[in-house]
């Protein structure tokens, strides 16, 4: 018989940063430009140990989805809906216009929360104007945008 898990999605605290960017290095996601967006990332922990994470970086009425991963045993279970679906409440109650992400490995996963591919040039100029755009995402990232009107839709 496998002990109960107790799962929780919770804003980061100070004592799992340094468990939040294991996760994040672990699956080969930036953490520069993060540590000032702590307030709005979130964090799965599972018996109190962090295994997945949802950021945000508001810029705005617009903001960046980033940081959404999830530990390698717990892929597939669904947390990694809980985690974007858990920012997209934060982001609504931050009365967040629109989101951006970029992505190198999930351009086919993002599109069933109503993502959809975007020219980088027709992404907010504050949004352009992160870390995430400017460095820690190469060229090649594919960019997407999501209209908050249809958060009920996702």
């Amino acid at each position: 018989m496998q002990p109960e898990i107790t799962l929780s999605i919770e804003v980061v605290a100070p004592s799992d940063v340094p468990a939040l960017y294991n996760l994040l290095r672990a699956s080969n996601l930036p953490i520069d430009g993060l540590s000032t967006h702590l307030t709005d990332t979130l964090v799965a922990k599972a018996n109190g140990l962090v295994v997945g994470s949802a950021a945000l970086e508001r810029y705005g009425h617009s903001a960046l989805l980033r940081s959404v991963a999830v530990a390698e045993p717990l892929r597939g279970t669904g947390l990694g809906r809980q985690l974007v679906e858990s920012a997209f409440d934060l982001a609504r109650r931050q009365r967040v216009q629109r989101l951006y992400l970029l992505t190198e490995t999930a351009a086919e996963w993002f599109p069933r929360f109503g993502f959809v591919p975007a020219e980088r040039s027709a992404v907010d100029p504050a949004v352009q104007a992160s870390i995430e755009f400017t460095s820690a995402c190469p060229d090649s990232a594919q960019a997407m945008k999501k209209d908050l009107m249809n958060l009920g839709e996702s």
